[in-house]
């Protein structure tokens, strides 16, 4: 059974770093992540969850009324979660805003619409590593399944190792979500980590951490492209 040590630790709350490749409830027979931390941390409540691809910070609650606050500041947008991903490929845009409503389709996979009855919204940064390997930064405002995934393909860009939505075999799906920000009872909380699992990451330069390591600081306001479904052809 995987050992976890808290990421940070606050009295009303732990926030883990979730490996990639581990489900987030159980499944098949095996453990989940809120599984797992329960037994290691006792009673704790989950207040939001990645995928089994996705690595990362997540939020545990450690009481029934902690978990009851966090769920009203994810209903109110007021906690601002932060990705990195890689890909390769040239993407339509390198940045701008994804903006479409989500249907499901076949065998687990959705779909982004060109309609804007209940959209999914994510905007995004993009610099070039090498040799076509290409760095995302993305800050989704909504939270919808499989959205950030369902982004990137629609960019023409799948994430690498996301074989579902058609990106390259990789040894994993490079999807982190690697930073968090939000007010917590009077009190600013803001932390980021660099990526530690898989080996493409590694290749995110010292330049494109610095201006990434702080990523609340690069969306104050909506002040960049859009692109609406109806552009994505």
């Amino acid at each position: 059974m995987p050992i976890f040590t808290p990421y940070f630790e606050h009295s009303d709350f732990l926030v883990l770093d979730k490996p990639a490749g581990l489900n987030f409830h159980h499944q098949d027979g095996e453990a989940g992540l809120a599984q797992l931390a329960k037994t290691q941390f006792g009673d704790l409540w989950p207040v939001h969850r990645l995928d089994k691809l996705t690595s990362g910070l997540i939020i545990f609650a450690k009481s029934k009324e902690a978990a009851a606050r966090f769920q009203i500041l994810f209903s109110e947008h007021r906690i601002a979660k932060y990705y990195l991903a890689l890909s390769h490929g040239k993407p339509k845009k390198k940045q701008g805003e994804i903006k479409g409503d989500m249907q499901k389709g076949r065998g687990g996979c959705w779909l982004l619409k060109r309609s804007q009855n209940n959209p999914a919204q994510t905007r995004f940064f993009s610099q070039v590593l090498h040799e076509g390997l290409r760095a995302y930064l993305l800050k989704p405002y909504t939270g919808k399944t499989h959205q950030l995934r369902v982004a990137m393909k629609s960019l023409g860009v799948p994430i690498l190792g996301d074989s579902r939505y058609g990106g390259q075999i990789s040894d994993r799906g490079y999807l982190d979500a690697f930073a968090l920000c939000f007010e917590w009872q009077g009190e600013h909380i803001e932390m980021s980590r660099f990526p530690h699992q898989g080996a493409n990451y590694q290749s995110l330069c010292s330049k494109v951490w610095c201006d990434w390591e702080t990523p609340w600081a690069l969306f104050p306001e909506r002040r960049h492209s859009i692109i609406r479904m109806d552009e994505v052809k």
